[in-house]
């Protein structure tokens, strides 16, 4: 199961969370496959855009070998398909996939090497990813991919800033990312408001991703969705009344 238990904070802790910093324009989403930015990620997207601010999505694989019964070829497509839906809910404009082969990604220069291109191409403030540990919550295992992809992109950041270090790229060195952020790691530090609109949002954004979640349950697409934003991530509060995201922010 993919439905990640990665309520925003334990309770005991919510006052030990500092206030998101967003003085900043540009953010890129760097993660390894369609719909990791639709588990938690795009409710604060939403806000972000919102505010007239830039997110870049850029994945590192198109997500092909996530389905059981769906061969690479067709799924890798379809993949790509539902995520494009997906960004129109939160105020996305750009996404791109970098091919690398899904299930087998590997941490190392390769991959420093793409992600540090990226990063100088879109120029971030903010580049978010998401948890890179061996587990979500303590007991849920983690992808590899994840584990690879997060881990690449904290020394990316600072590759893309290193002109010695990948010379042979094009794109001019970029020193202006002023935070990593990550979600859904196990000590986060900071927290990011959402209001009903985002959360709205975030619930369209995760159900685009249909052909997936129809293979993880029998549930209504759209129940699966909130259960996910509403009750793991936001810990089952009032969408109305809004919550909190929280991300563990490295400077």
């Amino acid at each position: 199961m993919k439905y990640w238990q990665v309520t925003a904070y334990r309770e005991e802790s919510r006052h030990e969370l500092e206030l998101f910093d967003e003085d900043w324009n540009r953010a890129l989403v760097l993660m390894a496959h369609p719909d990791d930015p639709e588990y938690g990620t795009a409710l604060a997207v939403n806000r972000w855009t919102g505010q007239g601010k830039e997110v870049s999505y850029v994945l590192a694989t198109s997500g092909e070998a996530g389905i059981e019964g769906i061969a690479p070829a067709q799924s890798g497509p379809l993949r790509e398909a539902e995520q494009q839906r997906a960004i129109g809910h939160v105020g996305v404009q750009n996404l791109e996939f970098l091919g690398m082969p899904d299930g087998r990604l590997e941490y190392g220069l390769q991959m420093r090497r793409k992600f540090a291109q990226k990063i100088r191409a879109y120029r971030p403030d903010v580049v978010i990813t998401l948890n890179f540990d061996r587990a979500f919550g303590g007991v849920n295992r983690n992808s590899a991919d994840h584990q690879a992809v997060g881990r690449a992109v904290l020394d990316s950041v600072s590759d893309a800033a290193n002109s010695w270090i990948f010379p042979d790229l094009e794109e001019p060195v970029w020193t202006g990312v002023r935070m990593i952020a990550v979600f859904a790691d196990e000590s986060p530090t900071h927290y990011v408001p959402v209001g009903e609109a985002d959360i709205t949002a975030a619930i369209a954004a995760l159900s685009e991703h249909r052909e997936y979640l129809t293979r993880l349950s029998e549930d209504p697409i759209e129940e699966q969705a909130r259960a996910q934003v509403v009750d793991r991530v936001l810990g089952g509060i009032d969408p109305a009344a809004g919550g909190e995201v929280a991300f563990r922010v490295y400077n």
